[in-house]
């Protein structure tokens, strides 16, 4: 069977004066934390739709979380095998 570990990201958006804030909070099993960060702020010639700012600033979030993982996964690689690493797409 299979071993199955479960992650779970906390998302936290906020809004102030036109700007979106969001983390996005990685915790896993093993007491990983990851934090990401997004923002938007509203052009003042576009209409104030609140969850298009928060669509926004959620998905940057993620992109930053994603971003700040892969770095984590190659600092483990670079612990593990004292060797440069260089991910590719």
């Amino acid at each position: 069977m299979a071993t199955t570990r479960r992650w779970t990201v906390d998302l936290f958006i906020g809004e102030t004066d036109g700007r979106t804030y969001a983390e996005a909070r990685l915790h896993t099993s093993d007491d990983t934390h990851l934090l990401g960060v997004g923002r938007a702020r509203l052009n003042p010639a576009d209409e104030n739709v609140p969850e298009i700012g928060d669509e926004l600033a959620v998905a940057r979030a993620l992109n930053d979380l994603g971003h700040r993982l892969l770095l984590a996964a190659v600092a483990d690689i670079q612990a593990l095998t004292d060797e440069r690493v260089q991910l590719r797409a």
